[in-house]
């Protein structure tokens, strides 16, 4: 590194000091915190998207978001070359440089880390880093950290693509390093295209049937509901009314998808005209997604279909298509594996249904980076959390297989309406709808209402495709949460030694009874979660659980 840059370095870092006694930690959701106390974080992650650029030497993403949270808060992360999270390998180097104390130890830092990582540094071509946010008022003041951190290394160019979505940004990253059109334009043309190719394939039968063309959605007062604004004007045979999208009301304030899964209550601009309607929910980002319905007389609850059911409703839909395809019959040199991924908190009602259709079901740790790497590893990979975050990922080598049925099936030697055909159609259009970068709410709510107008399925139907089994969170304060360490995707626990025995043995006492805990990865407290075939039970289990790790752990309460 020459010495303008090691004095650009300096220069710009003392006008962007750290504040005593914060200290922030990267995980999937990068950093955030109260908006008051980023600005230097968001400088440091702009040099940090810098450098990764220029290591990879492709586009990167910084997205200034805070989710689901309150509105006074924000927070930022990064979209790698793929449209994935930050590499895990760099997080350590995120919490490094986001609190490291001052401009020279600062200097070191990223010098160290240079020599380590090997990063192209002078007489390298210019790198861009994609700059978007959501609609929060604090946005626009960490954009200008973010760009001054960008700018800050020479050769890296910042490119505000203004108020956007999470999965937009994400979908935008990917799609410039694919050399593929990334502008907003052709991201909603990218997912309405499919959209109506997938509708024109609907059977007949399913059409004969009927179905409520209109969807209520609650757009949590963010970016979605602005975003989907725009989408439905080009959507065919579906009618989108969009409640709570900004105009009035505040940023997931009694609003949204994170609201209505956890309090399983109506959001703000929704009541008793609403009975009996399909509605949905975004979160303030758009990267989550809920449905819901209201019952007659029901005092302001709501019937939740969260994302375990959604991926239940994807998981049927590519599995009827696969089955049609009849791959085994034809002796086709390449045989799909279709795989659905959990974590531990997923109902264990979903997971024994997919099982029960045969289908494969694993579970990974807690965490999208860990769902998203271990179903990257299917043909098809489907995951999704219980909160509505989740997508479908479709192997290179199988889409290079579908399209050649495609053509195959269009052939001299089979109509092309065939129902092979369609079936092939079907999962290709699938795999542009649905954005394969991360979770995406408006592609998921687009999948969503396509199959089940395919299945000429109400809401209601939809939602008793199983019976969740009752359950409950609680988490315990300890003195140390790392003396806690977990094995086969967080559900046994390896120390303290006799632990695990003493979970097993209450969870025995009661029928459908499962249980595990896991620590915090930002505090010192341990997770509980119980569930058991009724409410009571389940409260019982983890009042049960919750008091061993007392015992174990000592000192907390829950």
């Amino acid at each position: 590194m020459n010495e303008e840059q090691r004095s650009l370095l300096i220069q710009s870092s003392s006008r962007f000091p750290t504040r005593q006694g914060v200290r922030l930690s990267y995980g999937t959701a990068g950093f955030r915190a109260d908006a008051s106390i980023l600005p230097a974080t968001v400088f440091r992650v702009g040099i940090l998207a810098a450098l990764r650029s220029l290591k990879t030497q492709s586009v990167i993403g910084l997205m200034i978001t805070a989710s689901h949270n309150k509105i006074s808060d924000n927070g930022i992360k990064i979209a790698d070359p793929n449209g994935g999270m930050l590499s895990q390998d760099w997080e350590p180097f995120a919490d490094a440089i986001a609190n490291v104390s001052d401009p020279e130890h600062l200097l070191q830092l990223i010098l160290e880390f240079i020599q380590k990582e090997k990063i192209p540094f002078d007489g390298v071509k210019s790198v861009e880093i994609l700059l978007g946010r959501d609609t929060r008022p604090t946005g626009e003041q960490l954009l200008e950290s973010a760009k001054q951190g960008i700018c800050s290394i020479i050769g890296a160019v910042s490119v505000d693509i203004g108020v956007v979505t999470t999965p937009q940004l994400h979908w935008m990253v990917r799609c410039r390093n694919k050399g593929m059109p990334a502008s907003e334009t052709d991201y909603f043309e990218q997912l309405s295209n499919p959209f109506r190719c997938i509708m024109d394939l609907i059977p007949k039968e399913s059409m004969a049937k009927g179905f409520d063309k209109t969807l209520i959605v609650d757009g949590s007062n963010g970016v979605g509901g602005e975003k989907l604004g725009t989408l439905k004007k080009l959507l065919v045979d579906l009618v989108i009314e969009v409640r709570n999208n900004g105009e009035e009301g505040v940023l997931n304030e009694g609003v949204g998808a994170d609201y209505v899964q956890k309090e399983k209550v109506v959001p703000r601009g929704f009541g008793p005209t609403d009975v009996g309607l399909r509605c949905a929910s975004l979160d303030g980002d758009a990267d989550r997604l809920v449905y819901f319905f209201i019952l007659p007389e029901s005092n302001g609850e709501v019937v939740l279909v969260d994302g375990d059911k959604i991926l239940s409703l994807f998981a049927l839909f590519i599995k009827e298509q696969l089955n049609t395809l009849n791959t085994k019959k034809n002796n086709d040199y390449f045989q799909p594996c279709l795989g659905i991924v959990q974590t531990a908190y997923a109902n264990g009602a979903s997971t024994d249904f997919l099982r029960k259709f045969g289908l494969e079901v694993v579970v990974t740790p807690t965490g999208v980076k860990y769902l998203h790497e271990k179903a990257a590893r299917y043909d098809i990979g489907i995951y999704f959390e219980a909160n509505g975050h989740g997508t479908i990922l479709f192997s290179e080598q199988f889409l290079c297989w579908l399209e050649s049925r495609i053509e195959e099936h269009s052939s001299v030697f089979e109509v092309s309406g065939s129902e092979r055909h369609k079936a092939a159609l079907r999962l290709l259009a699938v795999s542009k709808l649905i954005n394969q970068a991360v979770g995406d709410a408006l592609s998921g709510l687009l999948l969503v209402e396509v199959i089940l107008r395919h299945m000429g399925w109400s809401i209601y139907r939809w939602s008793e495709l199983y019976q969740d089994l009752p359950s409950r969170q609680l988490k315990v304060k300890v003195l140390d949460r790392t003396a806690v360490v977990t094995t086969n995707a967080e559900t046994m626990v390896v120390k303290p030694p006799g632990l695990q025995e003493a979970i097993n043995a209450e969870t025995a006492k009661y029928l459908k009874g499962r249980a595990f805990i896991r620590p915090s990865g930002t505090e010192d407290v341990i997770r509980v979660y119980a569930e058991a075939s009724t409410q009571e039970e389940a409260d019982t289990l983890a009042n049960s659980v919750t008091e061993l790790v007392d015992q174990f752990l000592g000192f907390g309460s829950s």
